[in-house]
């Protein structure tokens, strides 16, 4: 497995639970895998944590290289198959080795490409667009959602080789959730980082303040803008009425999500939205911006949350809610039934018939310890 994070990594998120997730099933099967990524501050560069090899090198960029470095010189070990993780900018795998390579697409980052700047933003663009298609034309594509398959589509990926595996649901721990808080109080539960958009909550927090004096922001998550965010939040004199919690436990992360009144995700692009599927767990209905890609198959827009067209409808919609009860519990307890479907396993198994599958007698193999 090849991916820029894993999922002990400061910036680590929704992508790497769910490579996480696919790698559990896939040891519990009988496969070996090996997960490699970059270095970051009190890493190993090699060890075995449940099973998966982890092997550590290089940074955000340099990674890369050494992905292209340990392939070529097999360093890696011998393996059957390739699952390529592309968060924007590929590692091209299939330039480096001539065993089968999946390529695993969460969203496409058109959008995102402009916080690095014009020309950075041009090459990056370029890689991900135009050489990475061209470079896996051969190979098999899995998206998390059918967004993000008719992104690939769009761009040139054969839709004889795109299938879709939905994220599942994470596992929750087993405990008590507390009740609603007593005020009204929006969760954030994201990486802190530009495209995630969260100072579109922090902004429309003074409006929500004239008609809900008591609001409440609770943001879970980590990421190199918190600096960003605790600055704006004093500019806007908000210090009383929001709270960073940073990176926390599992517990207290379905604390969070199950004491608040609503949930929030203000991000410019998902490809799914793992934290809508987190928060509906806990019968918590979300927000979210409609152009925001797979968040459309995450939230059913009227059913276990609400959808909205710009910062202004976004304001509006998350008011509907805090306004009105008996909405906000309909569209938590549908969102917590729809989420109760969502598994691993689906997941796990598509990516598994993907790499394994044109290997027969392996495919049997796995299939039988199944």
């Amino acid at each position: 497995m090849l991916n820029w994070r894993d999922e002990w990594h400061p910036e680590g998120g929704g992508s790497e639970v769910y490579v996480r997730q696919v790698a559990d099933h896939l040891v519990a099967k009988g496969v070996g895998v090996t997960w490699m990524t970059a270095r970051y501050e009190g890493s190993r560069a090699d060890e075995i944590v449940d099973g998966i090899r982890y092997v550590r090198r290089g940074g955000h960029i340099t990674v890369y290289l050494w992905a292209a470095l340990l392939l070529v010189t097999r360093r890696l070990g011998r393996f059957s198959a390739v699952l390529e993780v592309q968060n924007g900018m590929p590692f091209l795998a299939t330039w480096f080795t001539r065993r089968r390579v999946v390529i695993l697409v969460h969203h496409v980052h058109r959008e995102q490409w402009a916080v690095v700047g014009p020309v950075l933003a041009r090459i990056g663009w370029f890689m991900e667009s135009v050489l990475a298609v061209r470079a896996n034309r051969h190979n098999r594509y899995i998206a998390v959602s059918q967004t993000t398959r008719r992104e690939l589509i769009a761009l040139g990926v054969d839709a004889a080789n795109l299938d879709v595996a939905y994220n599942g649901l994470p596992p929750v721990p087993d405990f008590q959730p507390p009740p609603r808080a007593a005020d009204p109080t929006l969760v954030v539960l994201s990486r802190l980082v530009p495209h995630k958009q969260i100072d579109h909550v922090l902004r429309i927090l003074p409006r929500l303040a004239h008609t809900f004096p008591d609001v409440k922001v609770r943001i879970v998550g980590s990421g190199w803008w918190a600096d960003a965010l605790t600055e704006l939040t004093t500019q806007l004199d908000l210090g009383n009425r929001v709270t960073f919690l940073g990176h926390v436990s599992d517990e207290v992360k379905y604390e969070e999500l199950s004491s608040a009144w609503l949930h929030v995700l203000p991000s410019l692009k998902e490809g799914w939205g793992l934290s809508i599927v987190e928060a509906a767990r806990a019968g918590t209905p979300s927000v979210a911006y409609s152009s925001a890609g797979g968040v459309n198959e995450s939230i059913l827009d009227g059913v276990t949350g609400l959808l909205a067209t710009d910062l202004d409808d976004f304001a509006r919609q998350v008011e509907i809610l805090l306004s009105d009860p008996v909405l906000r519990q309909q569209l938590g307890e549908k969102a917590q039934v729809r989420a109760e479907h969502m598994t691993w396993e689906a997941a796990a198994e598509r990516i598994s018939t993907a790499l394994f599958k044109a290997d027969r007698q392996l495919y049997a193999d796995i299939q039988a310890s199944a």
